[in-house]
Parts: structure tokens; sequence; C-alpha cells
């Protein structure tokens, strides 16, 4: 068999089965934020911005857009879609010559199930050279950013909502990837499902310079009231604004445990500044009342103990 013959009979078998692995579906696509609603930088209304986002989404073959095909009843384990354009603006990059078009595009994803509602939130941004200082050269600029944030959020939609069928072994066995981003959403995933090995990961992540992603990590850490987290918090919030500190102060009574306890007590009764003694105060009360409230006592006398 010739060699080029081969290679189209490959490609060809390649797109076959990728035609036939099942696409993901999406019940509703959304959008949100004055970004969208008013923009003067794109000059696209909110509905030229939806019709682009839901032709993205088509087109990457990935997903099944069930409004687009008619279909009345709700599909299990559909997801909704809600889009948000944090910015759109112009930027100059290190003193240079050009200028830059940037998008930012944030995408939020919910599935709600019998028992739990999944949510997850992926983010893009595009960056284009602005080609000119006509108004039309940065608009242009401006509307191909967007298409690239959006190309973005819709490659990581897909992998999140892969992950989140995928059970805790092959989610464990996608975490030494090398692919960044599987890795990422295989993280929250276990995280979301409370899963003990995703703590000492999201630990390592307190460390990241990414402000959001430390604060995602601190997310994940409450949600699974991860005590082994503690220390590490702690040792956060050294040299840090007073916004930031109080943010950690409550994570850390919302862990709870005898570590966090022995914290707030300390901070609450001689940190040098008001406000951080203040928000330690509430969240030793916080504790505290949990505290009263998981005693048999509390509980009333017609529960069943175990």
């Amino acid at each position: 068999m010739k060699p080029g013959l081969l290679i189209v009979l490959v490609a060809l078998s390649l797109g076959a089965c990728r035609s036939r692995e099942p696409r993901l579906p999406v019940e509703h696509v959304t959008l949100k934020g004055a970004t969208v609603v008013d923009n003067g930088l794109l000059a696209w209304s909110a509905s030229d911005i939806q019709e682009l986002f839901t032709g993205t989404l088509r087109d990457s073959r990935r997903f099944e857009l069930l409004e687009e095909d008619g279909k009345g009843k709700r599909v299990k384990g559909a997801w909704s879609f809600s889009l948000e354009l944090p910015f759109t603006r112009e930027s100059l990059k290190d003193g240079g010559t050009y200028t830059f078009a940037e998008v930012g595009a944030s995408l939020s994803l919910e599935r709600r199930g019998p028992e739990s509602v999944q949510r997850y939130q992926v983010v893009g941004i595009g960056e284009v050279r602005v080609e000119g200082k006509a108004p039309e050269a940065r608009r242009n600029a401006l509307r191909e950013a967007l298409r690239r944030a959006l190309a973005q959020v819709s490659e990581a939609a897909s992998l999140q909502m892969v992950a989140a069928d995928r059970d805790d072994a092959a989610l464990l066995n996608d975490l030494q990837s090398q692919d960044e981003r599987v890795r990422e959403f295989a993280l929250r995933v276990l995280a979301d499902r409370r899963n003990p090995a995703a703590a000492p990961l999201l630990i390592r992540q307190l460390q990241e310079e990414d402000a959001q992603t430390v604060r995602q990590a601190i997310g994940a850490l409450v949600e699974m009231k991860a005590r082994a987290a503690v220390p590490a918090l702690i040792e956060l919030v050294k040299d840090r604004e007073i916004g930031f500190v109080q943010e950690v102060v409550f994570a850390i009574g919302e862990i709870g445990g005898a570590e966090a306890e022995a914290y707030l007590f300390t901070v609450a009764q001689g940190h040098d500044q008001p406000d951080v003694q203040a928000a330690a105060q509430q969240a030793l009360d916080t504790l505290y009342a949990a505290h009263k409230l998981a005693t048999p006592e509390a509980r009333g006398t017609d529960r069943a103990e175990h």
C-alpha cells in the first residue's frame, strides 16, 4: 500500500472514531455580567456573543447542545453553562511599541443530581496584538481575543466534565498525567468528593503565587475539613495583608480541630490587629457553637446513637 494512501486511511479512521465518541450534554447556555450586556469595545450585542460561544462549542464536536437539538425533556447528566467576560481591555506590554487586546472568559459549569449539585469554573484569556491605531483594528483584535478565550474555556470545560464522570481510581491515575490541565481537573473532582488523596496536593498549592489558585485550594480544603492543612494555613498568613489573614482565619475555623481551636484562641487574645482579633473570636465562637450542636444533649434524645 502506498504511504500516502495509508496516511489518508489512518486519518479517516481516527476521524470516524472521534465522531463516535459520546458528546457531553449541555442543557442550557446563558450569559451574565455587565461586560457581556454592554460592551462598546467589542461592539457586539449579548446575542452576538452567545451565538459565537455556542458556535465554538458546536465546532469543537465535544458537546451536545440540547437546546439546539430541540430536546424538551431533561437528559440525565446534562450540564448548564453560564459565561461571563470579566474584562475586555487593551494594554501595553513591558513598555513595548505594540498594544495587546485582552479578553477574559469565565465559564461556570453546573450539574444537578438527585442528591447533590456539582459546580466548577474554568477560565480563559485571549490575547492578540493590535495591528494599527484605527478603531476597527482595535475592535478586530478584541474580537479575535474573545474567540481565543472562548476556545480555551470550551476545551477546559470538556476536560472538567470528563473528569467529573470518572471514578476515583481513574482520577488518582490522572494525577500522574503529563497534562497539567488533566491533573488540575482530576484534583478538583477528588477534592469535591473529599477523597483524602487530594489534601496533600491542595496543601502544596497554597504555596503558589497565583492568588486565585491559593483561594481555590483553601476553599477545597475547607470543604474537605482537612485538618492536616491547618499548620500550612497558619504559616500562610505570615506577612500578609489583613483582609487575606481574616479569610484564612475563618477558613481555619471552618476546618476545626484542636490545633485550629488553639490557634484561634491565641489570635483572638493577642493579635496586634483588632480586625484580625475580631475575626478569630468570631471563628472561635462559631467553632464552639458547632461543638455544642454536636453533643447528644443538643441533638435530642429522640435520635439514635451509633
